[in-house]
């Protein structure tokens, strides 16, 4: 038997890390959304839909923040979690609309 045969040093895929600013930024970015919508509750005097609006708005881009860069869904291979999340995120948002037409209608 040849020794080459079985190569035990195959090259493998080297996997590229994001860098600790990447994660600093996006921590920066997060805590700046939150402080945003805590100061537009603070001030007060703006329009109740208009805050509303506002701060749901501030949240989707929260969550899109989480899901690209905490919950690296920017990467390869994380399709079948994202079609879940937003399965998911469907199913909830057409129960918060029943259950909203259910009780005002």
């Amino acid at each position: 038997m040849s020794s080459n045969s079985h190569d035990t040093h195959a090259p493998s895929k080297r996997v590229k890390h994001d860098s600790p600013v990447n994660h600093y930024l996006t921590y920066i970015i997060s805590i700046l959304l939150t402080m945003l919508a805590f100061a537009v509750v603070l001030y007060g005097d703006l329009d109740r839909s208009f805050i509303l609006i506002f701060i749901v708005s501030l949240g989707i881009v929260q969550a899109l923040v989480q899901l690209l860069f905490w919950m690296h869904a920017k990467e390869r291979g994380h399709l079948f979690p994202l079609i879940f999340i937003f399965a998911g995120a469907f199913v909830a948002l057409t129960g918060v609309i029943t259950a909203v037409y259910w009780v005002w209608w």
